[in-house]
Formats: structure tokens, C-alpha cells, sequence
């Protein structure tokens, strides 16, 4: 069997490599629409389930965090935000991204199964197009459970990014949208350096092949949690060119409360 160190030590070699691409698409998000609708939807998340407090006295852990997106729109709204990527390339875009904000941002190397904090230790985590990549996904769902405080908030926005790889109607699905992008002339963003490295991991890793979220519900909600998940999402925050690139793999958030304990 495989072992957990030789996918991550793959993993983070192909996002270094493609670390300063990715980081142009953020820089993108950034300067784009995308930014106030993700900035709206998170604020509506997060301040609704912490009525009555201010934004400082909220700490947010983004795991994943790659070119920075949430923790710089984040740090930049006031919120005490720490970013954790296993990447060291993509935590120097971060920084670089993120400008006069990065002084405020808490930047650390970490992986995201073995988080090198105390427990409840953050009010909210967020963590985006991450969760698919990982050798072992419910461990790291187990960890993050474990950092967050009582009555912690949990979002987590993924999609099911290699489902053609296990499925024959997800891959005519997937080449469908190839097609449409090339006919509206509109930029690919799934041909580029390496892709084919992805794919050779994608195939080896454990989610690739299941249909999300109802595997995120099950395992959250098996943790006590109170969960539920909204498939529509890519709606709202994606932009046209988005919507065109993964017609086929639409992006689905999970939200999940750490419900506090009674005490007997």
C-alpha cells in the first residue's frame, strides 16, 4: 500500500510547481467581482453564527490556504485570520498577495492531517479545493473537528475535480466542457503544465472516485456535528468563465457546527 509521505511528498511538489499560475488566477479573483460575492457569502456565514461579536474577537484558521484568497479577504474585513498550506511556494505567494495584510496573517507551513495546534483553538475554519486532494481525508476532517472551538463554524468548498477519471458519463461530461470553452473562446483552465501529473494522483487518492458532499455530511455529522450542504453555491460566487470551465464539476459548500456538549 502507498504511503501517506510519497502523495504528499507528489502533492507538494506539483503545487509548487504550479504555484505561480495558481496564484495568477487569485490575483484574478482579487481584483475581480468574485471578491465581494465570496467576501459577502463568508461575512453572511460567519458573523450569522456569531451574532454580537466583532470581527477581532473572531479567530479563522484557513487550511489550504494556496495564493491566500479567503485569508487576505478575511484579514482584510478584521478578522484575526491564521493561513496553513503545505506548500512553502504558494505561503510565499500568499504573503506576496496579500501586501500590506500579510503582517496580520499568521502564515505557517503545516499539513493540513496534522495541525500543530491545541484543541478549540479557532471559532471558524475554512478550507477551499482542498479536501479532494488528500490521502487521507478523514483525518484531516478529525483534526480540523479537533481544533475548532465549541460551537465552531466549519465551511468547506470543494467540488468533485476528477470524477471522469472513475466515472464514463463525469468524463463526457468533462470533455463537453472542453469543447464549449474552445468554442466560446474562453480560456482553459484545465490544460496547463503537468495536468497529467494531477491525474496520476488524482487516481490514487481516495475522494476522486466518491460523490461529494453526502461523504462530508456522513463523516461530519459522525463526529456530532450539525451539517448541511448547499450544491448551488457555484451559483453565487463563480464567475461566467467558471461556470463554463466546470459546467460538469460545480463547486458545493459544507457547512458544519460543532454542537456544544450538554453538560449533565
Amino acid at each position: 500500500m502507498e504511503s501517506r509521505e510519497t502523495i504528499l511528498s507528489e502533492n507538494c511538489s506539483y503545487w509548487s510547481q504550479r504555484a505561480p499560475s495558481y496564484s495568477e488566477l487569485n490575483q484574478e479573483e482579487l481584483r475581480s467581482e468574485s471578491r465581494l460575492r465570496w467576501q459577502t457569502l463568508l461575512e453572511e456565514r460567519i458573523l450569522g453564527h456569531f451574532p454580537g461579536k466583532s470581527r477581532e474577537e473572531i479567530h479563522i484558521l484557513e487550511v489550504g490556504t494556496g495564493p491566500g484568497f479567503f485569508a487576505i479577504l478575511l484579514a482584510g474585513l478584521g478578522y484575526s485570520v491564521t493561513a496553513v498550506d503545505l506548500t512553502p511556494n504558494m505561503l510565499a505567494e500568499a504573503k506576496k498577495n496579500a501586501g500590506n495584510l500579510a503582517s496580520s496573517i499568521n502564515f505557517l507551513q503545516m499539513n493540513a492531517e496534522e495541525l500543530r495546534f491545541p484543541d478549540e483553538s479557532f471559532d471558524v475554519l475554512l478550507s477551499r479545493n482542498l479536501t479532494w486532494n488528500l490521502p487521507h481525508p478523514e483525518t484531516a476532517c478529525r483534526e480540523w473537528y479537533r481544533v475548532l472551538k465549541r460551537n465552531g463554524l466549519l465551511l468547506n468548498f470543494d467540488a468533485n475535480w476528477y470524477a471522469y477519471l472513475f466515472d464514463e458519463q463525469e468524463r463526457l461530461s468533462y470533455e463537453s466542457d472542453r469543447r464549449r470553452t474552445s468554442e466560446l473562446g474562453i480560456r482553459d483552465r484545465n490544460v496547463g503544465t503537468n495536468f497529467d501529473v494531477m491525474e496520476d494522483i488524482a487516481h490514487r487518492i481516495p475522494l476522486s472516485g466518491i460523490s461529494r458532499p453526502q461523504w462530508d455530511v456522513n463523516l461530519l455529522s459522525s463526529l456530532g456535528m450539525a451539517v448541511s450542504s448547499d450544491t448551488n453555491v457555484w451559483q453565487y460566487v463563480w464567475s461566467d468563465e467558471e461556470k463554463i470551465n466546470f459546467a460538469s464539476t460545480p463547486l458545493f459548500m459544507v457547512e458544519a457546527k460543532k454542537i456544544p456538549l450538554v453538560q449533565a
